[in-house]
């Protein structure tokens, strides 16, 4: 049976590299939220919450935005 999970069960393989680059910055998740949407991306505190727990997906659109916000790449957002 096919699912869309990694290996670990998470919905996502970045969500862990936010949370850490987050915590880096010395950022709470609402104020990433709110560099997020001072980029244009419209998402707020409970959707990084889940993101960084792994508990949602994230689109490539949203990718784009955290690697920016968080100036990282693509690569190291994803643990490539």
């Amino acid at each position: 049976m096919f699912t869309n999970k990694a290996l670990d069960g998470r919905a996502n393989r970045c969500g862990k590299v936010i949370a850490l680059c987050r915590k880096t910055m010395g950022k709470s998740q609402r104020q990433l939220a709110d560099m997020l949407q001072l980029a244009g991306l419209d998402i707020d505190k409970n959707a990084v919450q889940r993101i960084e727990a792994g508990k949602r997906f994230v689109t490539d659109i949203e990718l784009v935005y955290f690697a920016q916000v968080l100036r990282i790449s693509y690569e190291e957002l994803l643990g490539v």
